[in-house]
């Protein structure tokens, strides 16, 4: 799947939220992964399951022990409203 076929909200997300100074600079410590469930194949379902989404975007927190932790952030965010879930999720 190609990056254009990825939910509008994600491409959102990528293009004003995580291109934003400060929330480039906040995440800077943080290992993002991403994870394309477009396809919405079984694959993907059992992923959306796993972690309780309904569907794309959805944002999942680990410790750094790799424990989730119990925040998510669903659908699209603007850059500041996104660093506040932040500060919710991983305080510095």
């Amino acid at each position: 799947m190609q990056a254009d076929d990825w939910c509008i909200s994600c491409k959102e997300m990528e293009r004003f939220t995580f291109t934003d100074d400060q929330v480039s600079k906040r995440l800077k410590d943080v290992v993002l992964l991403k994870a394309d469930v477009t396809a919405n194949n079984a694959d993907d379902q059992a992923l959306l399951k796993r972690f309780g989404l309904f569907g794309p975007p959805g944002i999942i927190f680990f410790d750094r022990q790799g424990g989730e932790i119990d925040f998510q952030v669903i659908g699209f965010q603007a850059s500041k409203k996104f660093l506040r879930w932040l500060d919710s999720a991983i305080p510095l």
